[in-house]
């Protein structure tokens, strides 16, 4: 009867597995238009640096020390740049040619 027993434990737990296998394989990812990082458009990198160089100048902080921490697009040309200026935080609006528009503690 003790072999019986152990025999039924791996069966009920590979059912288990096989059941939770199946469940999971139910769920769909959602579509790319309903993901969330889609829907919002970062500033290319160069941009970002260059405000972190239009912060580091208006601050007199070391550019070494201004970080960029987030960045959105705000319309078809512009993005603006959320900044890290030696623990001042700062932001930058920026258009897609390179031009920095303003600078300012947020």
């Amino acid at each position: 009867m003790n072999a019986m027993n152990s025999l039924r434990l791996p069966a009920a737990a590979a059912i288990a597995l096989s059941a939770a296998a199946f469940l999971g394989g139910c769920v769909s990812d959602p579509e790319p238009d309903q993901m969330a990082r889609t829907n919002l458009k970062t500033a290319p990198a160069d941009l970002q640096l260059l405000c972190a160089n239009a912060a580091a100048t208006s601050t007199g902080v070391e550019d070494t020390k201004v970080l960029p921490l987030r960045s959105r697009q705000l319309d078809s040309g512009t993005y603006q740049v959320d900044l890290d200026a030696g623990g001042t935080m700062m932001s930058c609006i920026i258009d897609g040619e390179g031009n920095v528009q303003s600078v300012q503690p947020s």
